[in-house]
């Protein structure tokens, strides 16, 4: 007797196989993804939601005898559309401020005979954590108006999905007060071992200028995540002049999130915040 098996098993493959293909081509495109999304009825912000999907990270780069200009942003913003547009709207007023100081500086220049030396700003926005509810972003700025030397800057966002509203750090918790009060010890401690690191152990002199621990809220706050979760670290971006002069440059001082530094965060937060085993 003939074994027919094989065949019959044959015109299975080969009929799961056509099922397949005409699934395939009749998965919707992106475009009818978008359409879909904009049909009366649904959410507000879905179109661009579904538009934005696959958008890429955004870079601009500009050179020339006036300025140097480059602002960037990671992909994980160039896909949420509101904080996309805000970080556009930024890179276009800070590029219009640049060329604005630079015509500026390079006609006093000519006027006076002097050399002229381009104006920079160099911003870079990168990802520190993305969470369920949270995208956090860091931002290292170097600008050049002149003089000397440039400046190294920072600068902060929270994304905050839920709400679709972009926030500080700083914002989850009750006040400046409180949290100052509650990283404290930690964060001058950071800054002492930071310092000892760089060969700079001796005390400053009780009427210098860098005597005293700045208020950690003054500087720029990012905070992020060991597990992509919760938010549960944070560290301290310190610009140049803050705690040192010009040469000894910036820090960036860690701060675990304790559970005194939990104990200061908005109730609205709180299940956002996972404190690491410490007091």
């Amino acid at each position: 007797m003939t074994n027919k098996r094989p065949w019959r098993n044959a015109v299975s493959l080969l009929a799961g196989a056509l099922l397949l293909a005409g699934c395939s081509e009749d998965r919707p495109t992106q475009v009818e993804k978008v359409a879909a999304a904009a049909v009366p009825g649904a959410p507000p912000t879905a179109a661009a939601d579904e538009a934005a999907k696959n958008a890429s990270a955004s870079k601009v780069s500009e050179s020339s005898e006036l300025i140097e200009f480059t602002y960037s942003y990671p992909a994980d913003a160039a896909r949420i559309p509101e904080l996309a547009k805000a970080l556009d709207s930024d890179r276009a007023a800070k590029r219009a401020a640049l060329i604005a100081a630079a015509e500026r500086a390079k006609a006093a220049a000519e006027k006076n005979d002097h050399p002229y030396h381009p104006h920079s700003h160099r911003q870079t926005w990168q990802r520190v954590t993305d969470t369920p509810r949270f995208l956090s972003l860091s931002a290292e700025i170097d600008t050049y108006t002149g003089g000397a030397h440039g400046m190294e800057v920072f600068d902060t966002l929270l994304w905050d999905r839920g709400r679709r509203k972009r926030m500080k750090p700083l914002d989850l918790f009750e006040s400046s007060a409180a949290f100052d009060a509650a990283v404290r010890e930690a964060f001058c401690a950071g800054i002492k071992r930071a310092k000892a690191a760089k060969g700079i152990a001796a005390a400053e002199a009780p009427d210098s200028p860098f005597a005293k621990c700045p208020p950690a809220s003054a500087q720029t706050v990012w905070i992020g995540s060991s597990d992509g979760r919760y938010l549960d670290r944070l560290t301290i971006a310190i610009a140049p002049y803050e705690v040192g002069p010009y040469a000894e440059g910036s820090y960036r001082i860690n701060v675990p999130i304790t559970g005194a530094v939990a104990k200061v965060v908005k109730d609205e937060f709180a299940r956002n915040i996972m404190p690491i085993n410490q007091p």
